[in-house]
């Protein structure tokens, strides 16, 4: 089955420079555990920002073409087969872009558990569930006893 050609979820709103196409594998073959989505990015464009899960391990797999890959380590380019993991934490950060000249696709494997997501270029938070996420700069933090 080409999930791509088939089952292709719209992503209106995305910017310039964060726009792919994309199908939830998993959801599709009825996993309830690991998720797995399959990303075609064309030349220029970035799978999302870069960030860090907490509460989440991913690992991407090359499926075709030349993906650029930015980690803590820095960046380098990825090529068809290669996998990587993203552990949770700080030494899990990633980003995802194409600097080729021909579409790349990647398929990032997830185990599906709901936790927070950092994104230090930005300094922003992302919490809460998945159908109703919501974004909080990191320097706004307050003091746990903080209206208590």
């Amino acid at each position: 089955m080409n999930l791509l050609a088939s089952r292709v979820i719209s992503q209106p709103g995305k910017p310039d420079g964060f726009r792919h196409k994309l199908a939830r594998v998993g959801r599709e073959l009825g996993a309830a555990q690991i998720g797995c989505s399959l990303y075609e990015l064309a030349p220029g464009e970035r799978a999302w920002p870069y960030h860090l899960h907490w509460g989440n391990e991913e690992w991407l797999i090359v499926v075709a073409g030349a993906p650029t890959l930015r980690t803590p380590e820095g960046e380098r380019v990825l090529r068809s087969g290669d996998v990587v993991a993203f552990v949770e934490g700080e030494a899990g950060a990633h980003d995802v872009s194409n600097r080729s000249d021909a579409p790349v696709r990647v398929a990032i494997f997830s185990t599906l558990r709901q936790g927070d997501t950092v994104y230090p270029d930005s300094g922003k938070l992302g919490a809460g569930p998945p159908h109703d996420r919501r974004y909080f700069p990191l320097d706004a933090a307050v003091d746990y006893w903080h209206g208590e």
